[in-house]
């Protein structure tokens, strides 16, 4: 192995708590759908994903060479700035974890290493032209080109299905729904570990272990493809509630249609080295999904809150990365106080998420803070025929059920008893 300085060894210690926390953040992108359509029970979902992001390490270094190579000049970039970009993208993880907004954990990492790179080096450390082709405009067209996929694959599927029984069709498709769903634990752990490999190459590199322009070591492949498998096999399961259920209500034909749909995207980008956000791929799917089905529809409030989310990961972590950069500046105690600042954020971050526990005995229930249906669901369900062969009664029904019921009326204050 090459030899490691304390601090190096510190850097790629850190990388890979940033791989776990990949992990369990990212879980919900193969398994969210498997879990909430029944297909899977939560274990053995987690624990299959688990194991396929494994294998999914080893299959590409693609996306690891834009990491370590394109993205930022190697030239002047010390193991500090690698350290100070990793706790920019841990700290969003978590917190976006904290809150169940799927949120991608690559553009995390990559607004941590560009915050961290420009506040040591300025801008002319960063390469432009890599962060627009390969970052920015990946991140806008990966939803868009998955969700049009998945609307189509869902419209496809119920029409190819429409003369078999709901029973029978659904059985098929939840089968169907577990190899989509290893497709995609495959396609993350190709795409999603390869970014740790990326970030520790280039530690090694800044800090003269190995030559520039190396490949990862094959001791580095190893680490971070367990490491990601470890933190998908603890199970992101806040996020897993959201994608599940709390973005739109999925059939097993609309599970395996986004799957399948999210997975041909991702797995399509690695192999083209674009550091592809998963988490926008599989939310894009899912979305379309919902679309696709006649009737289903998108929680656009759940969905508007990921959107921000979505557009503060690059300059949240940023900014984190470089902060904490400067600080580092100061010399030992620089990088000691940040240390400090990151495991107490992250402790801190726990101790508020055992406040309202979520497991996989709970997943699938229902989010007290998910929406319920909006005006224009409502609308539509009141104009909208019902099928042939339906009675008014049951008509009539479905559109209740569609409008909240009144507030209970308080009760009446005890009258006095008149004077005599």
């Amino acid at each position: 192995m090459e030899h490691i300085t304390l601090l190096l060894g510190i850097v790629i210690v850190t990388a890979l708590v940033f791989d776990f926390t990949n992990g369990f953040h990212d879980t919900a992108n193969a398994m969210a759908t498997t879990i909430s359509t029944g297909a899977l029970k939560p274990k053995t979902a987690v624990a299959m994903s688990a194991v396929l992001n494994l294998v999914g390490a080893f299959m590409s270094v693609e996306v690891a060479k834009t990491i370590s190579k394109g993205l930022v000049n190697e030239d002047g970039i010390q193991p500090e700035v690698i350290f100070a970009a990793l706790v920019g993208a841990i700290l969003w993880n978590l917190v976006t974890w904290l809150i169940g907004l799927p949120s991608s954990s690559s553009h995390a990492l990559m607004g941590g290493l560009v915050g961290a790179a420009v506040a040591s080096a300025g801008l002319g450390a960063v390469n432009g032209n890599t962060l627009v082709t390969k970052v920015l405009i990946p991140a806008v067209a990966a939803p868009l080109v998955a969700g049009i996929a998945s609307y189509v694959a869902t419209r496809a599927t119920y029409k190819l299905g429409s003369k078999v029984d709901d029973k029978t069709s659904a059985k098929g498709y939840r089968a169907g729904q577990i190899a989509s769903a290893g497709l995609v634990s495959l396609a993350h752990g190709t795409n999603d570990a390869q970014k740790t490999m990326g970030i520790i190459t280039l530690a090694l590199v800044a800090g003269g272990a190995i030559a520039p322009g190396s490949n990862p070591p094959v001791w580095v492949i190893v680490s971070a493809g367990t490491a990601i498998a470890l933190g998908t096999y603890l199970g992101g399961w806040r996020i897993i509630r959201t994608m599940g259920s709390g973005l739109t209500d999925l059939q097993p034909q609309q599970g395996f249609a986004a799957q399948t749909s999210a997975a041909s995207v991702i797995l399509s980008s690695a192999n083209l080295g674009f550091s592809l956000s998963t988490t926008h791929a599989c939310s894009g799917a899912v979305m379309g999904a919902g679309l696709g089905r006649k009737g289903g529809v998108v929680r656009w409030s759940t969905a508007t809150r990921m959107f921000i989310a979505w557009g503060l990961t690059l300059p949240a972590a940023a900014l984190v990365g470089a902060g904490a950069e400067l600080v580092m500046r100061i010399g030992t105690v620089g990088v000691v106080a940040v240390t400090v600042f990151l495991i107490g954020s992250c402790l801190a971050i726990w101790q508020i998420s055992r406040r309202q526990v979520v497991d996989h005995t709970n997943v699938n229930d229902l989010d007290p803070a998910t929406e319920g249906p909006g005006v224009v669901t409502t609308a539509i369900a009141a104009v909208t025929p019902p099928p042939a062969g339906t009675t008014a009664a049951v008509a009539d029904d479905a559109l209740k059920a569609t409008i909240p019921a009144p507030a209970p009326a308080a009760p009446e204050a005890p009258t006095a008893p008149a004077a005599v």
